[in-house]
């Protein structure tokens, strides 16, 4: 027999012969294959998330209650981060003037200048809003409940004249309709005044709940936007750890663009908001209009809704004021017309441009699902929260397209 000879042609050593000569299955180590143990974990996490998921669908209620007491307890963090979030913007731009002011002034210094000028006025409009305009709207809301036996008589009467002028229609189940709702709501009064003290109490127990986690929201947003840059290099650490280099900076690209869709919305129309309530509140005093503060509240609130917001402002104050004199309530219809015009045709597009980049229709879109599932906040929020997903499907698409070789200009 001639000698065991390795895959060289070379005579094989001792090792290579005895590890030729054990038979298959015998003495044989474990050997890792990185692959399968990736596929396994995998696996494990995909079992894992569908019997968490099966879980908190079968247990509802529990999930439900967890998810609600989770919330509350992140709740000041979140707003917290939606704190600083809105402000960061003011922060930067006054940063900004303060170095164009002062050149040699140090990064910190100004960084704490411009945080300090910028809470100082947030707070003081808050304080503003507290001392002055809350109270006269409490006034205006008393002076409307006291207002609505007159409103009530003033219809009944009126009833009684149609009635008078046309004997033939039988006006007086629309006048029992009005007795009998004036008799509920003096009752549904006498019992919330009869329980008025626990009422009180609840609410001052929750008031004073709100502002301790609005004081914790507004310290820690201080802390997220001094500490910004550790925050943004912590994101940069997620980045470069689940996401492959080549891959990062077309990622880095796609989430600031997803931000300033969003800052730049939300930012624009909440100063456009501002701007229009306020152009309310003075053009209802030169008109001599009632309720300045009130409505103007509502219509600037309210305004921050795309498209249906100006109605939706417009016609409780129409309904306010058409109670007490309809001619007024006339000349605040055409007021309320031409500031909307105002505000769609020359203030909104200086300040907002196309800053979500979406057709009428998608925003319109955007408002009903948003509203239907999440309210007023829905209706707010859902534009630009579709204005994301829509520029992250086109980049999908894009994407798609190009792994396709197809350009757009081809389709």
């Amino acid at each position: 027999m001639g000698e065991p000879k390795n895959e060289a042609g070379k005579p094989a050593g001792r090792g290579e012969t005895m590890r030729h000569a054990t038979p298959p299955g015998e003495n044989q180590k474990f050997i890792k294959n990185d692959q399968y143990f990736t596929v396994c974990i995998y696996t494990f996490v995909l079992v894992m998330a569908c019997a968490v998921a099966i879980k908190a669908i079968i247990s509802f209620n529990e999930t439900k209650a967890f998810l609600g007491g989770l919330f509350r307890a992140v709740g000041p963090f979140l707003i917290a981060l939606l704190i600083a979030y809105i402000l960061n913007p003011f922060v930067k731009y006054v940063q900004r003037l303060l170095r164009r002011q002062w050149p040699k002034l140090q990064e910190k210094v100004s960084l704490v200048l411009s945080m300090l000028i910028v809470y100082l006025l947030g707070l003081g409009m808050i304080i503003t809003i507290l001392i002055y305009v809350l109270p006269e709207m409490v006034r205006n809301l008393v002076d409307l409940i006291n207002y609505i036996p007159t409103v009530y008589k003033y219809l009944i009467d009126f009833l009684a004249y149609l009635q008078k002028e046309f004997p033939t229609v039988d006006f007086s189940s629309i006048t029992n309709m009005l007795e009998d709702t004036q008799t509920d709501l003096v009752t549904g009064l006498k019992n919330v005044a009869g329980e008025l003290i626990p009422v009180l109490y609840t609410a001052s127990v929750s008031v004073v709940s709100w502002l301790g986690n609005f004081l914790i929201a507004l310290i820690v947003s201080v802390y997220m936007l001094y500490g910004k840059k550790s925050l943004l290099r912590m994101v940069k650490v997620v980045l470069y750890a689940f996401i492959p280099k080549k891959k990062i900076a077309h990622t880095r690209e796609i989430l600031w663009e997803c931000n300033k869709i969003c800052s730049r919305y939300l930012i624009s129309k909440m100063v456009d908001s501002f701007i229009i309530g306020v152009l309310c509140a003075i053009l209802m005093t030169i008109l001599r209009l009632p309720y300045v503060l009130l409505i103007s509240v509502v219509v600037g609130v309210t305004n921050m809704i795309p498209y249906f917001g100006p109605f939706i402002g417009a016609i409780p104050g129409i309904v306010i004021i058409l109670c007490i004199n309809p001619v007024k309530a006339v000349i605040f219809a055409v007021m309320i017309l031409c500031l909307q015009q105002f505000d769609g045709l020359i203030l909104g597009p200086k300040l907002l441009g196309n800053s979500t980049g979406m057709k009428s229709i998608w925003i319109i879109f955007a408002i009903t699902i948003g509203g239907k599932f999440f309210g007023v906040l829905g209706m707010f929020l859902g534009v630009p929260v579709v204005a994301i997903l829509g520029y992250l499907a086109e980049q999908y698409m894009q994407y798609r397209l190009a792994k396709k070789n197809v350009s757009l200009d081809e389709l």
